[in-house]
Parts: C-alpha cells; structure tokens; sequence
C-alpha cells in the first residue's frame, strides 16, 4: 500500500474509528474520523477525501442517507460501506447506490489490506480516466474555444474553411460570444499565422485617434506629435487586423479604410508618402450593419467590402450544451487563480446555469463563476453562489426585439449606477465611450426627481 491515501472513518462508535484510524496510519494514509454523517459532510466540505468509510446504521443520518448526499455532490469520492452481517440486503442497496465495497463486522487486518489494495487500483484507473478526460475535454477546445455543442461545431468548420483564404471576414453576435477569440482562430489557422494580429476596440476611441492608431503620423502632423509612429495598418503588415466594433466608426473612417482595402496603400497623417501595406480584414459588431445602411449610417459599399464571408455566433442561450463546459472551465481557472479550494459545481447550480438566458454571454458566466469562487465558503459551488443573477437579469414575458432588451439592460444597470457611467461601463464590461454612444443611440434620459 505505497499509494497514499486521503481516509475519513464515520462510525458513531470510538473504538470503530480508532482502530480503522491506527492500521491506516501505520501504511502513512492521512486520516481522518467524523462520529456522524453531517459531521462527515462539514469536513468534506473543507478536504477532498479519496475514500469514505461509512457505517451503515448510525443515529441520525444514516450510512445510506450519507451515501446518497456523497454521490450527490462528491461523485468521484469513494464510499465503502462498514455492516453487520445481518444488513447484507442493505449493503446489496448500497452497492447500487455507487458504494465501491462494503465490509462485513467483525473483520480482520487482512481485509482491510485487501479493500485497499483493491481501492488502490479503482485510484489509479480513475487518475487514468480524468488524465482521458482532460484530453477529451482538449479536444473540445478549438484554438482556446471551447465548445461542443452542434451550434459551435458549425462554427468550427466555418473557421477551419475560411482561414486559408484572404477575404475579408465579418462576425456578428451578440456582445460576450467570443467574437475576438474567433477572430484569433482563424488567424491562427491562416497562412498569415507567423504575423502580427493586431485587435483594435473602434468604440474605444474617438475618430481623430483611430485614424492615428491606423494610419500612424508625421512628427508635427498634429499638436502633441512630437515623432513619428507608424499606424496598425503598417505595423499589421503580413497579418491580420481585427476592427471591432466595426459598426462604432464614423462615415469618414469607412471611406479611407475602403480606399486601403481597394488600393492596398496607405499615407501617414501629416505625409504625402505612399507605403504599401498586406494584411487580412476580420471585423466584428454586436449592431445590425443591415439596418444601419438602411438608415443611412453605415455605408453599403464597405459593408461589402468587410463582408465577403460572414460568421454568425449563436448566443450561450443558443448552445446550453457548452454552458457545463465553459463553467467547469472558468472554476478550474478561478479556483487555481485565487488559491481557493473550490472544486465542483453541483448539479442543481448546473441546471440554474443551464436554465439562465446569459444577456451577457460567455463573458457574462466567466464574470458569475469567478464571483462565486472569490465568495464560496465550501468546495462546492451551489445555487445560492449564484443567486444575484436573478436580481441582475429578469427575463421579458413578452418577446421583444434584441435591442430593446440592450436598451433596457443599461438603462437598468445605469439607474442601479445611479447614472455613474463609469461605475455602469464597469458593470457592463465596455469602456466609457461606447456606452456613452448606447446612451445617445437608444436616446436614454435621467428621469429628473
């Protein structure tokens, strides 16, 4: 027995528990003793054990009871029931219940030995498991997107179809889908991949600098241009840039960056100098460009040019097969990230994960899990932790359009920011400016006390 072992003895009788507790610890396995099954759960809230114990009749919780609840929240714990021989039929139950073995009283040291060397190897082909898992769960991710829903699968091929060519890409969805990281994956699987990927927020910046931070400037070009830099456009060269918030950007702006994508030429801000520039164009927007043009605020001739092939991502809504995955995913990130023992998410708070309608999408849920695990104060995470979803986001009885549930989604959260737009940017995970622009957009107004 050289494989060391996480133990908890739960008995209601001492001499049970410290006999077990010696022979274990003279092998060098950690042990650990509970007098009865909510005891048992109280420490398996704070210690992962490999192996439980359990007598079957004890009073209060039984051993059976016990065994349901471990199953319950701690599936991958190992349960060995202890009986008298007069309970076999029970210990028969248990065996159906997930228990791994059970032990007849009276018993010997030697099947002690034999339970645990038996247990021993149950470890082992489990480590192997996870080990397939982890592989498994590898696959799943496609360039760090992770996904395997048949929603997410389309996507996948879309992307491994597109990456070798040069077109102009456009992806749409909702804000929080994964726009960036999509963006990234078929950059990453492009002939381009040894370049630079240059990701620039429209939104994030005024007109005057984004033209800067494209096309660069001339020492003196301007007040404040005290030497000359080079734009993303020239920088990018051979790569790929990624504008999002395609939709951000002014008339003037989409009329230079058509006559770059046309010409493939670009003139520094305060120069007469041509230079030639190569790169791929992926732009992304979370706004209907189609309505836009429509009104007369989005061009329809770079529209065109920025959508040779369009990529639609489906909301977490849309693909609530992944929502498990991505949110195991940010607990193992979380838990690892602030040191908290924090290990698995029970099924009741999977199935209110599952049955959110996640407005904010993947970035939304990453936000919930690492909130929950920055609060846990057990190693599980329950529907409690996540409670404060149901007062951020009450769905509409009524269908109503996208936008509107965007419009009523920050007049809500600026009303809680008591107008604070920095505070409501924070909370909705976007910069000042492009809420600032929402706020114009959807013509929203302080009701005046």
């Amino acid at each position: 027995m050289r494989d060391k072992m996480h133990i908890m003895i739960v008995d209601d009788e001492m001499i049970i528990r410290e006999s077990f507790s010696h022979w274990f610890q003279k092998y060098g396995h950690f042990v650990e003793t509970a007098g009865s099954g909510s005891e048992a759960l109280e420490k398996l809230e704070k210690i992962a054990f490999d192996v439980l114990f359990v007598d079957i009749k004890m009073p209060g919780m039984s051993g059976i009871e016990l065994l349901e609840k471990i199953k319950g929240e701690y599936p991958d714990t190992i349960v060995v029931i202890i009986t008298a021989f007069g309970t076999i039929e029970t210990a028969v139950e248990a065996m159906k219940l997930g228990a791994a073995d059970y032990l007849l009283k009276p018993f010997k040291p030697q099947q002690l030995t034999l339970i645990m060397e038996k247990l021993t190897q149950q470890k082992k082909l489990t480590s192997e498991y996870n080990y397939l898992k982890g592989r498994l769960d590898r696959i799943t991710r496609f360039d760090n997107i992770i996904g395997q829903s048949p929603a997410m699968e389309k996507i996948f091929e879309l992307i491994s179809e597109i990456a070798a060519s040069d077109a102009s890409v456009l992806i749409t969805g909702e804000t929080g889908t994964g726009k960036e990281l999509v963006a990234k994956a078929i950059h990453a699987r492009s002939k381009r991949n040894h370049s630079p990927f240059i990701a620039i927020n429209c939104g994030a910046l005024p007109d005057t600098l984004l033209e800067s931070e494209l096309f660069g400037h001339q020492k003196g070009a301007f007040t404040g241009a005290t030497h000359a830099r080079k734009g993303f456009l020239e920088v990018v060269s051979g790569g790929t840039l990624f504008l999002d918030e395609i939709g951000e950007i002014s008339s003037k702006m989409q009329v230079d960056l058509l006559r770059v994508l046309d010409e493939k030429k670009i003139t520094r801000m305060g120069s007469s100098h041509v230079i030639e520039v190569d790169f791929r164009l992926i732009s992304a927007t979370c706004r209907n460009l189609n309505e836009m043009i429509k009104n007369d605020s989005f061009r329809e001739d770079f529209f065109y040019r920025i959508n040779v092939i369009t990529l639609d991502l489906p909301p977490l809504r849309e693909r609530k097969e992944d929502i498990s995955l991505l949110a195991r995913h940010f607990l193992q990130k979380y838990s690892h990230e602030t040191n908290k023992h924090v290990d698995h998410i029970n099924r009741d708070a999977l199935s209110l994960l599952t049955n959110y309608d996640w407005p904010g999408n993947i970035r939304e849920l990453q936000n919930a899990v690492e909130r929950a695990v920055v609060l846990a104060k057990s190693r599980a995470l329950e529907p409690d932790n996540f409670s404060f979803l149901h007062t951020i986001y009450a769905p509409p009885s009524k269908r109503v359009s996208l936008q509107e549930k965007e419009r009523e989604y920050i007049r809500k959260i600026l009303v809680e920011s008591d107008w604070n737009v920095t505070k409501a940017a924070r909370v909705l995970n976007i910069n000042r400016v492009t809420l600032h622009k929402k706020i114009k957009r959807f013509d929203l107004k302080r009701n005046k006390r």
